[in-house]
């Protein structure tokens, strides 16, 4: 799922934007940042093994031991977090300290942590297991019935998946997966750092500032954790990837589901993360905003966008999808015609203390 436009979540770099104080980590698979009372990791890791893929099969399971087929690209090891403790992560808090790499033994393990995560295992869980019901947005293809049959005596001359399921799940994979978020056992079920809010959108401190993010400040740590990939059985694509930037002002997450099924329709579902560390910085409570948007519009109504009739290769670039789409008027409202549920947009806030 290469993107071919203009993204951004690119690096962008400008000298003039002074830089916090903040420490660089990594191991061969991970990566992080300590940048205030934030510590934030990015785990990649090579498409699951077949002993990773059992377990995660394993984990996907219902109590009858009946889960989904895994996607053909399945990144069971990957995962975005952000960590933040009241205490912060370095034992050294200098200032004037130079920016320097280190390792896990400089952190300070004490304190009570707040933790938001996206990883491969809960992305998949939020995909529909069984009958496909008002709201799933339930897509067909020619094949799609025959698909869905037991594996007792398929005919050969059917387009059968490599796995065919004992029972019905989502074939195209969509997931409203935000991230989740939780807190040390110490932490009580009611404090704010439990619960998402509303956002009042005529209150700045709970809405996304685009014109921060549009900003060229200097990226100080970049990341991309693809989550899955399958390709539909050559019926179009499906898959989620996290891309985070970390600038000297804020954090910046966005998690994207992009589904493609050729001839049919397209479908977005985008999680944007924001927090701003000059709030950290300066001992305020930080507060994080969640913004989620759902999009869907046939196939032939993005088709027709296309710079180029002949080149097809914009439609398989989420980032060029994601733009036509909003572009669209009833693309949140009636999408596609299908009912589901993710169409739409929902702003939330929380505050991690």
């Amino acid at each position: 799922m290469s993107g071919i436009t203009f993204d951004p979540l690119a690096p962008i770099m400008s000298p003039s934007v002074h830089l916090p104080h903040y420490k660089l980590l990594e191991s061969p698979n991970s990566r992080s940042i300590l940048i205030g009372r934030w510590k934030i990791t990015a785990q990649t890791n090579p498409i699951s093994n077949q002993g990773e893929s059992d377990h995660l099969q394993n984990q996907l399971g219902d109590e009858e031991g009946t889960g989904i087929p895994l996607p053909e690209m399945c990144f069971g090891n990957n995962l975005l977090k952000l960590e933040w403790r009241e205490a912060g992560f370095l034992k050294d808090h200098d200032k004037e300290s130079k920016v320097s790499s280190d390792t896990e033994d400089d952190l300070d393990a004490d304190g009570d942590t707040w933790m938001y995560q996206f990883d491969t295992l809960h992305a998949l869980l939020g995909v529909k297991k069984g009958q496909m019901e008002d709201g799933d947005g339930g897509v067909k293809v020619e094949y799609a019935d025959k698909w869905m049959k037991s594996r007792s005596g398929p005919s050969p001359l059917l387009p059968m998946p490599k796995t065919v399921p004992t029972k019905p799940y989502d074939w195209t994979y969509t997931t409203t997966y935000p991230g989740h978020c939780s807190a040390t056992a110490s932490s009580k079920s009611d404090s704010p750092s439990s619960h998402w809010l509303p956002a009042n959108p005529t209150i700045p401190s709970q809405i996304i500032p685009l014109s921060e993010l549009t900003r060229p400040d200097p990226i100080l740590f970049y990341a991309e954790v693809p989550l899955f990939e399958d390709e539909l059985h050559d019926n179009g694509s499906s898959g989620v990837i996290v891309r985070l930037r970390v600038m000297p002002t804020c954090i910046f997450i966005l998690a994207r589901f992009t589904l493609r099924v050729d001839g049919v329709l397209f479908r977005t579902f985008d999680t944007r993360i924001y927090s701003s560390l000059e709030r950290d910085l300066q001992n305020k409570t930080p507060i994080v905003i969640r913004e989620t948007s759902g999009w869907e519009a046939p196939y032939e109504s993005i088709k027709v966008r296309l710079p180029t009739r002949t080149d097809l290769t914009p439609l398989t670039d989420p980032g060029w999808i994601a733009k036509i789409l909003t572009e669209l008027p009833s693309s949140q409202t009636n999408g596609a015609g299908t009912g589901w549920r993710g169409l739409g947009k929902k702003c939330e806030w929380i505050s991690v203390s």
